[in-house]
């Protein structure tokens, strides 16, 4: 390995390694304040923002939820998801490919978390960079839509292995675009046994309700161990 490449492992560990620390003082505020925290990651267009505002809009009147997005430029996420009635705020990255500790900590800095339930993160459209950026979070959704292919998991393995749940979205379009179900959850298996996979069709609320369920009991877990 040369200097130069020796170098860029080195900085990138010294990086990893200071948002590893970040997050481990995010995910203790969190837990102190007693908000669950979901963060989101997908490919641009997989669904992630139809998705979270069909979820902030089916915990409204039961939660008191708040979001995060990040996004490399514009605030249209962010004015979207706030039609649902819950505090927004953008992270604008600029050309940075991913949210980190220290961007979801400063986007905070004016909220009292001790107000919220749960907090909503919608990362950056990528499946690569994010997943090796802890953000604190208690649980990692990785969505792929029906019209990615089958075999997404298998070119992407790092974010499913990452990741707590596999959310299949646009599930309506299943028949359109020929998907082979059956296929695409070996693809996810194969990569991570064992995952657990919803598949919904936020436009349609196909399958809301089931992930809903999921969500609330997996924070009545979080609560009880905290």
């Amino acid at each position: 390995m040369s200097t130069s490449q020796t170098r860029l492992v080195q900085v990138r560990q010294q990086v990893l390694k200071h948002n590893d620390l970040a997050a481990r003082a995010l995910r203790k505020r969190f837990h102190e304040a007693g908000v669950y925290v979901v963060s989101l990651v997908s490919s641009p267009g997989a669904g992630k923002t139809t998705f979270l505002e069909a979820t902030l809009h089916g915990l409204r009147g039961r939660f008191r939820s708040a979001a995060l997005v990040g996004d490399l430029a514009t605030d249209n996420d962010a004015r979207r998801l706030a039609r649902a009635g819950v505090p927004i705020k953008q992270i604008t990255t600029g050309t940075v490919c991913h949210l980190d500790a220290d961007m979801v900590a400063g986007a905070l800095s004016d909220w009292n978390l001790a107000d919220l339930e749960f907090l909503f993160i919608e990362n950056v459209g990528n499946l690569v960079c994010p997943a090796t950026f802890d953000l604190g979070e208690e649980l990692r959704l990785v969505l792929l839509s029906v019209t990615e292919g089958e075999d997404k998991p298998l070119k992407y393995p790092t974010i499913f292995n990452t990741a707590d749940v596999a959310i299949i979205t646009k599930n309506d379009l299943s028949q359109a675009v020929e998907l082979d179900r059956e296929a695409m959850l070996a693809s996810i298996r194969s990569v991570r046994p064992g995952m657990s996979v919803l598949e919904v069709s936020a436009k349609k609320q196909e399958g809301m309700r089931a992930w809903l369920e999921f969500l609330e009991s997996r924070r009545q877990e979080f609560i009880r161990s905290s």
